[in-house]
């Protein structure tokens, strides 16, 4: 598939329907960048959003992946290329997920490994690294849907995280007999564990808008930073609140005002 002819095809087409880079971007809910890459021939559409680009481009499939028109009796043959390029690239892009994901299992194992040799070596028998083989294979069932799945693994590794933290903790506890671990881990975890998901969430719906997201999420981070110092004096009594703590509140709102202004800015600009 010829990227740089189907990106200009795309452009013309969005020309012809009367829509902005930003407009055809937001009604896909992407980023306006994510459409100028396609139409600069730098990437491909994925294909879950094909059908409905092509909907909004009053276009099929076929006519998209040729990047032209495809007149009736030249169809068939152009879809069967189509179909063959496209299996072609799926099986590529697979093949590179499977050898990035073995490559990486294969550092872990020899990670696990050499952190094993070396305690065995040192105290006779597993101590130490039973805490590190749990750590690395918590990493890795966080990490592997990622490499496998790309984006969309993403909720896949979090809903693992989700699961697997606090059992962890509690193991820890149990392995270095100090009982805090997991009883101070387990509620910062907990609070960690609810930021991200925020986060997740608002990027996942701001995802055309990725300037604001990130300003939200600086600004959501203050009150977080208070729940986070009030909790941590009451389980180990840390002082409340200090010099450091109010250099970080600069900065993330000084942070969040930028993002959100810079967002104000771009759409102002688009909109001209």
């Amino acid at each position: 598939m010829d990227q740089i002819k189907i990106g200009k095809f795309i452009a013309s087409c969005r020309k012809e329907q009367g829509m902005t880079q930003a407009a055809l971007a937001e009604k896909l809910g992407i980023s306006d960048r994510a459409v100028s890459k396609w139409e600069t021939g730098r990437s491909m559409p994925d294909s879950g959003i094909m059908l409905e680009l092509c909907s909004l481009l009053k276009i099929n499939v076929n006519e998209l992946l040729s990047g032209e028109r495809i007149m009736a009796e030249a169809y068939g043959k152009i879809a069967e290329q189509n179909l063959i390029e496209l299996k072609r690239k799926d099986e590529n892009n697979f093949r590179w997920n499977v050898i990035l994901t073995i490559v990486f299992s294969i550092v872990m194992a020899v990670g696990i490994a050499v952190c094993l040799i070396c305690d065995l070596a040192i105290s006779g028998k597993p101590t130490w690294s039973l805490i590190t083989l749990g750590a690395i294979l918590i990493g890795w069932v966080v990490t592997a849907p990622m490499i496998w799945y790309g984006k969309k693994g993403v909720r896949i590794a979090m809903i693992a995280l989700s699961i697997l933290i606090i059992p962890f903790l509690y193991a820890l506890s149990l392995l270095t007999g100090v009982k805090a671990v997991f009883r101070v881990g387990a509620v910062m975890s907990l609070l960690a564990l609810a930021v991200l998901w925020i986060l997740y969430l608002l990027f996942g719906r701001l995802k055309n808008r990725k300037l604001l997201a990130a300003g939200v999420a600086f600004a959501i981070a203050v009150p977080f930073t208070f729940v986070f110092n009030f909790v941590l004096s009451k389980l180990i009594g840390s002082s409340l609140f200090d010099i450091w703590d109010a250099l970080t509140l600069l900065i993330l709102l000084a942070a969040a005002v930028t993002c959100i202004a810079f967002d104000r800015s771009l759409r102002k600009r688009k909109a001209e």
